[in-house]
């Protein structure tokens, strides 16, 4: 059976992998050369540098295009249309120089801080990109400001980070084909085990590996897949030479924890469903923001656009707005012991941070404002243990908030 046949749970383990051919290994070695013997000038066996060619990186590639569902083949493009970078931010980077000086970029209001910080404070000097950030769940908002900068890319996050608002991508894609826009998801929240958005009509689709797709906060990386022939052409060359590659240790690490993302993510998404119907019912939480609540704005949204097996599926991400401000906030992340507090998310252990401090703190205080980005917001990434003890150490942690 074809790899783009198979069930996803399958194809995150399969998805464009073979065996290696010389010695018949079935995970990929890890091809540390940096350069290729040629048979005369010009002659060699398809590699050359490994910059521009590496066995282990292909590998990573084809695997991330496979489950984000790119339809491009071999002949289409090497790795199917996947692309490794050393971070997401270089993953980002690399998109952003699909643009020209001067071209408008619409970018959801409610992102990453890197992306922000990139956007705002690189590229409108850099590059002299026209950036105008548009709450996306509003499409009204998001059509007039198409009328209005005539944008080349829309950038969008669903779920958004941190405050974890929905976009519809389906409404975007078709916005964005109307205008001649490129459209671009950060899909590294939801992962393709429960969004896939170029099945939506999304252009470009983009992750930070070292979240997710790792799952183990040892390797940092980043990626796009794209299923446009034309655009794959293009992200191929800037690959090569901006140079922002990811390298052989990561690409394999990369591809080992990708292949426990289908378990991985049923046992995030179970475990902080309950966990955020339990934190909206405590008395020194003011306010949750999941998308599997009933309770959050665009619920039938993410119940129609996350799905896990034909299932709504909501995701390992919970933000909550605790009540006082940032004495309680340090109290309570001072003294939980099973969720680190650190930043990044994504990984088999659950992740706690403040994005006020942390990262989103070169977001704008009066932007950081106008989100709901407060001193009150904190943001968890419930990992793979057991709900009871990480609903135990919750506990005890806002008990002294």
């Amino acid at each position: 059976m074809a790899h783009g046949k198979l069930h996803l749970d399958s194809r995150v383990i399969h998805g464009g992998q073979h065996p290696e051919p010389g010695t018949g290994a079935v995970m990929p070695p890890i091809f540390t050369s940096s350069t290729f013997i040629q048979e005369s000038p010009g002659v060699h066996k398809g590699f050359e540098y490994s910059r521009s060619h590496n066995a282990t990186r292909f590998a990573a590639e084809r695997l991330i295009a496979n489950i984000e569902g790119s339809a491009l083949s071999d002949a289409d493009d090497r790795t199917n249309g996947g692309f490794c970078f050393a971070s997401g931010l270089a993953a980002i980077g690399t998109a952003l120089e699909l643009l020209d000086a001067g071209d408008s970029i619409l970018c959801m209001d409610d992102v990453y801080g890197g992306t922000n910080r990139l956007l705002s404070r690189v590229r409108r000097r850099s590059q002299g990109l026209k950036v105008s950030f548009v709450d996306m769940t509003d499409l009204g908002k998001l059509e007039e400001a198409i009328r209005r900068e005539k944008p080349k890319m829309i950038w969008v996050e669903t779920p958004t980070n941190p405050t974890l608002k929905l976009v519809d991508l389906a409404a975007v894609a078709k916005a964005g084909k109307a205008c001649g826009a490129v459209t671009v998801c950060d899909n590294t929240f939801a992962t393709p085990m429960l969004q896939r958005p170029i099945e939506h009509g999304i252009d470009l689709v983009m992750h930070s590996t070292t979240k997710y797709l790792g799952g183990h906060s040892d390797t940092v990386g980043g990626a796009l897949v794209t299923s446009d022939r034309a655009l794959a052409e293009k992200l191929r060359f800037m690959q090569n030479a901006i140079g922002s590659v990811m390298g052989p240790f990561d690409a394999y690490l990369t591809l080992r924890g990708t292949k426990t993302l289908a378990v991985r993510m049923r046992r995030h998404c179970e475990s902080a469903m309950r966990i955020a119907a339990w934190l909206e019912r405590h008395p020194k939480v003011a306010r949750v923001a999941y998308p599997g609540l009933a309770s959050h704005p665009q619920h039938a949204l993410a119940a129609r656009q996350m799905r896990l097996e034909g299932a709504p599926a909501f995701g390992g991400m919970i933000t909550m707005f605790l009540k006082g401000g940032i004495d309680e906030s340090r109290r309570f992340l001072e003294h939980v012991r099973i969720f680190a507090l650190a930043e990044s998310l994504g990984g088999v252990e659950s992740l706690i941070e403040h994005p006020a401090i942390m990262t989103h703190a070169s977001v704008p205080a009066d932007q950081r404002a106008t989100l709901g980005i407060s001193d009150s917001l904190v943001r968890l990434s419930v990992g793979i243990e057991h709900p009871d003890d990480l609903q135990a150490d919750l506990e005890q942690a806002l008990a002294k908030a």
